[in-house]
């Protein structure tokens, strides 16, 4: 469970960097200020501009479960309740789902306060997951249940209401660049 351990992300995928580069909008670009999100955001910028790193946008904290396999968690209870029924249930010190879901929503509001057609946002597999419930008013189980590869391309849209055009597409099966922009 890597939530705010900061590691670096592995970019040497210079065929599905280029990818994204040729799908993505030219849109400014935001990450979480971890490594990982930051390196890989500058990775896909190709003279995008770039907007100031939001710790909202982090993955979710795993508290004293941080940087541990899930079998290595001795409270099997409570850890199977914070997968199984996600929600108030947190790693003890770290976040529940929907502590989570409310920081990435204020971050994800304030981006749209902003008033840019598209942005590029380069996040983590929670947060990532909280924005499509949002998008698919799904349950937080549900979320969970969606997948989320590292490199792919989710597309959120918000015209007085959430919507999902697209979830975790691989930039090289992406054919119509309509999909991942605001229209």
């Amino acid at each position: 469970m890597v939530g705010w351990t900061d590691r670096v992300a592995d970019t040497s995928d210079g065929d599905t960097f280029s990818a994204l580069r040729s799908v993505l909008p030219n849109a400014p670009i935001i990450s979480s200020d971890l490594s990982r999100a930051i390196v890989t955001a500058d990775k896909i910028a190709d003279g995008r501009p770039r907007l100031a790193h939001d710790p909202r946008l982090r993955e979710i904290h795993f508290g004293d479960w941080e940087d541990m396999a899930f079998d290595a968690v001795t409270d099997s209870d409570r850890i199977r309740a914070f997968w199984e029924t996600p929600g108030d249930v947190s790693a003890p010190g770290g976040e529940s789902w929907n502590m989570v879901a409310a920081r990435v929503n204020a971050a994800a509001d304030d981006l749209i306060s902003l008033g840019h057609p598209d942005i590029i946002v380069v996040a983590h597999f929670g947060s990532i997951l909280t924005q499509i419930q949002r998008a698919k008013q799904i349950s937080a189980y549900d979320a969970f249940a969606q997948k989320v590869d590292n490199l792919s391309v989710t597309v959120l849209t918000y015209d007085s209401e959430w919507s999902a055009k697209l979830v975790n597409a691989a930039a090289k099966n992406i054919t119509n660049n309509d999909e991942l922009t605001h229209k």
